[in-house]
């Protein structure tokens, strides 16, 4: 009996050290106006063989479809559902009660990501314009910290994102949209040379040419925080191209799945490393709505999270009910890197990454 008791507290001083313990460096991503609903439950039938929304639904079934949405699921998020739902967590299912909102009113992109970096759901509507965040966010908070200073960086499709992170007032290196990376490097001159000739731009830039910039960004510089926002999904979805909506979630797994790989096998973020991944809105609920979003919409507020890495325990799919809201994903973010989030404004509280905290 005495040999359990001192082996039962081992395990306890064990588990409380790995909890206490900090990651070294996390990466951030998100999946823009991406719907809980597929994450969770693979293609939606009433949408997947819609010809409204799908151009070939005899192909896309051969891709994505299953009578099981946890094959669904798979076939689309096949890194989400092999991986992070194995060695990371997966919240947000509202099958299970296990809810992620918006805190925010306003179910736009602007507050969204605001929210999200910020820990604050800002009552003042700022719409999906080029407007200056007045609030401090978490990425600029950590680039000011003498530990951090220089290596925090974000690379991001949606052009607005730079105003919401506030890179006017700060030296952390942000690029966005079809912005030159402005270095002399043979990669970024090709990466300028290929965004020169894109033929149809706009507010978004192909999700593949952020990834391959922020890629390259971290194998050269190794930046302790690194943000990679991604865009295509919001952009097909409110073109009603469910079919394109759902290749651009199955190459967003993909480059994701690249990316820990590269985690894993690089000695500078080895087994020291958190990984965040979420959205900054959902989607209506119904085939007639699916596509949009905005506080008049059911569902758009309506999000998930996924994390995987250092200082995040392994519990799946979490099925347990639960609320969780964008704003304690800034403070999540400072707690994993073992800081305080505390800027000038009001922040929520972390999440509790471990079992019975």
């Amino acid at each position: 009996m005495k040999l359990l008791n001192v082996i039962f507290c081992l395990l306890i001083i064990s588990t409380v050290s790995q909890a206490q313990h900090p990651s070294k460096n996390v990466l951030i991503i998100t999946l823009d106006g991406t719907r809980w609903n597929e994450i969770f439950g693979g293609a939606d039938g009433n949408l997947l063989f819609n010809p409204q929304f799908v151009r070939d639904t005899s192909l896309m079934k051969q891709q994505y479809w299953h009578t099981y949405p946890e094959e669904r699921r798979r076939l689309l998020m096949p890194f989400f559902w092999s991986v992070i739902a194995r060695q990371g967590q997966l919240l947000g299912n509202r099958l299970y009660n296990n809810d992620v909102n918006v805190a925010n009113l306003y179910k736009i992109s602007y507050p969204g990501y605001s929210e999200i970096f910020t820990g604050y759901a800002d009552k003042l509507f700022i719409p999906n314009l080029s407007i200056n965040n007045k609030r401090t966010n978490i990425l600029q908070y950590l680039n000011n910290q003498q530990e951090f200073k220089g290596k925090v960086a974000a690379f991001c499709s949606w052009r607005v994102l730079p105003f919401i992170l506030d890179e006017k007032n700060g030296t952390m290196q942000v690029n966005a949209g079809y912005e030159p990376l402005y270095s002399e490097e043979l990669f970024s001159k090709i990466i300028d040379s290929v965004q020169l000739n894109v033929h149809d731009k706009n507010n978004t830039r192909h999700d593949l040419l952020t990834f391959e910039s922020a890629k390259n960004y971290l194998e050269s510089k190794h930046p302790k925080v690194l943000y990679i926002g991604l865009g295509e999904t919001d952009e097909f979805a409110h073109k009603g191209d469910y079919d394109t909506y759902l290749q651009k979630m199955h190459n967003a797994d993909a480059m994701i799945a690249e990316l820990w790989y590269y985690v894993q096998t690089d000695p500078f973020y080895r087994n020291n490393t958190a990984m965040v991944i979420t959205t900054d809105h959902g989607r209506g609920r119904k085939p007639d709505n699916w596509s949009k979003h905005g506080f008049w919409i059911n569902g758009s507020g309506e999000t998930w999270m996924a994390m995987l890495g250092c200082g995040i325990e392994a519990l799946g799919e979490v099925k347990v009910k639960q609320q969780v809201f964008q704003k304690q994903v800034a403070p999540t973010i400072a707690a994993l890197l073992g800081q305080s989030f505390v800027p000038g404004h009001q922040v929520a509280a972390p999440l509790h990454l471990q079992a019975g905290e």
